[in-house]
């Protein structure tokens, strides 16, 4: 087939947020953030759709002509399948989502029964996935150098970088956040896998386990060159990295901090960290990185997890965001050692890090994972009769017999987190505000221009809109004291940094803020949902549509 093969890359269908027969469910919506951690902020959830990254990186770097469509319907899918000639049909998934991949690999068979079907993603760790579905070969693990294998293409050569803006849909507050490019984030890919193969991880189970990854980009200044040419090509100034502990490869994050630093760039960098290695570079270190955001796993009191031996993360959290930089902490709900109990003790330890955002997830055995292996080897597994495989997501309920948390009451106890989270610290987006204040005043005068530049970048917004924010979630919160409180508190420190125009905007924007807040709480009490939209690309023109 080799160069002459026209491909088609797809995700699964939508629509997402909602139930439906081929295993959609409106509590696992196609949004990250709202999925997982602001679940239960009502209006105050950030909603945001993210690209399908690994999709584009295949097309990024394969010769051949390449369609790439990203959260079609299932109309538009069949659409495509229909009128175009493709030959061979690539559709990557979470393991959630088989239904709809058992469907499309139908619809691909009936409209292009001369095409070889090839499926990746999450769902490639499902054991007996080739008895579901009628796929000509299931990829695990990277899938650029598949795919150049297969079309006979050099496998060797350099990885090029694909052009993700991260945030697609931007919405809180019933307000759709509409960003300028200089004003976006650029996803950055420098590796997939994580060394350190946590046994419950399907991520790192997909890449080869504990010890295994794949390094894109080696070397800071392979790193650094990217950054430049999405820096030109997007005019962004800020990147989430996708790289599981992006600080473990020590000299190639400690290069990328030389370069920035002599080439004068003033960059933010949104990035995933163990506690362990967090800890291990100093504070100035991390500042003139650009750290922005941290998403690190906080797991659970008493947790055995050694990427949080010898670490104080209430002591780590509290410096990082003192420092302006935010932090995402990670727990896990039903550890072995969870019982009805003690959950609450757990649950508090949790919240009481007082994290931006909080994450939480059931403590689940994917398959794939060491986690699942030793689950199943000791018969534990729940049958798919009684938890199908569209609701092993980590939000509903645990597929397999926990030792001490029974009845279903797992949702109840994560609900409980979230709700608790909520009640004791607030909005995260609030939270946000409270540590780019604390940057802010930490480093509007430092001595370097280049932090300073980057601090002043990042809280452009604080006086006016920061400011009626927190005034509208003071309004909103009027009824739980504590809140109450802590906001107050957080506007007069605006108002008593930024003067006469933070009170203005509290005054004038506050209250056209709390509209848009109540509009959306009752938006959000009739059911209203959100799904991203349509991308449509080809790789040979450059074309992109957004349907």
């Amino acid at each position: 087939m080799g160069s002459q093969a026209r491909v088609l890359l797809s995700s699964v269908f939508g629509p997402y947020a909602q139930d439906d027969e081929y295993g959609s469910r409106t509590i696992n919506p196609m949004e990250l953030f709202h999925n997982q951690v602001t679940r239960m902020q009502g209006p105050f959830s950030l909603r945001i759709f993210n690209r399908s990254w690994g999709l584009m990186l295949i097309q990024k770097n394969i010769e051949v002509p390449c369609t790439l469509l990203d959260f079609p319907t299932l109309e538009r899918f069949i659409e495509e399948i229909r009128t175009h000639q493709y030959d061979i049909v690539g559709i990557s998934s979470i393991m959630v989502n088989v239904l709809k991949v058992k469907k499309m690999c139908e619809l691909v068979r009936r409209y292009l029964p001369h095409a070889l079907i090839v499926i990746g993603g999450h769902i490639s760790n499902l054991p007996n996935l080739a008895d579901m579905i009628d796929a000509d070969h299931i990829v695990k693990g990277e899938g650029v150098r598949w795919f150049r294998h297969f079309l006979g293409e050099d496998v060797d050569r350099s990885i090029q970088h694909p052009q993700v803006y991260t945030n697609i849909g931007t919405r809180t507050m019933g307000i759709r956040v509409r960003l300028k490019p200089e004003d976006d984030m650029a996803t950055l890919i420098p590796s997939v896998g994580c060394p350190q193969g946590c046994n419950f991880c399907s991520t790192s189970a997909m890449f080869g386990g504990k010890g295994k990854f794949v390094n894109f980009y080696e070397t800071g200044d392979e790193l650094f060159d990217i950054m430049c040419q999405l820096e030109s090509s997007m005019k962004v100034r800020s990147f989430f990295v996708m790289d599981e502990n992006f600080l473990l490869h020590r000299r190639r994050a400690l290069r990328l901090l030389e370069l920035m630093e002599s080439h004068d760039k003033a960059w933010s960098l949104h990035i995933f960290s163990s506690a362990e290695v967090l800890s291990s570079y100093t504070i100035e270190q991390l500042v003139s990185m650009g750290l922005s955001l941290v998403w690190m796993g906080l797991e659970g009191e008493g947790s055995q997890y050694t990427k949080l031996h010898g670490v104080d993360t209430f002591t780590l959290v509290r410096e990082l965001r003192s420092h302006g930089i935010r932090v995402l902490g990670s727990t896990i709900i039903g550890l072995e050692n969870h019982t009805p109990r003690n959950i609450d003790q757990i649950i508090e330890y949790a919240v009481r890090h007082n994290s931006d955002f909080h994450q939480f997830m059931l403590y689940m055995p994917l398959p794939g994972t060491p986690l699942y292996n030793e689950i199943s080897s000791k018969g534990l597994l729940k049958h798919e009769s009684e938890l199908s495989l569209p609701d092993q997501h980590g939000q509903f309920k645990f597929n397999y017999f926990h030792p001490h948390i029974k009845g279903d009451l797992e949702e109840a106890l994560l609900l409980r987190a979230f709700d608790r989270d909520y009640e004791m610290n607030g909005p995260s987006i609030v939270r946000m505000i409270r540590t780019g204040l604390s940057g802010w005043k930490r480093y509007k005068n430092c001595p370097d221009k280049r932090i300073r530049r980057r601090i002043a970048c990042e809280s452009r917004d604080l006086a006016k809109r920061g400011t009626a924010v927190v005034a509208a979630a003071k309004a909103y919160c009027a009824e739980n004291p504590i809140l109450h409180a802590t906001i107050s508190s957080l506007l007069e420190d605006l108002c008593n940094e930024f003067g006469s125009k933070a009170r203005r905007a509290a005054d004038l924007a506050g209250p056209l803020v709390l509209e848009q807040i109540m509009e959306e709480t009752h938006q959000l009490q009739q059911g209203v949902t959100y799904e991203p939209p349509t991308f449509y690309e080809k790789s040979n023109t450059g074309r992109e549509i957004q349907l």
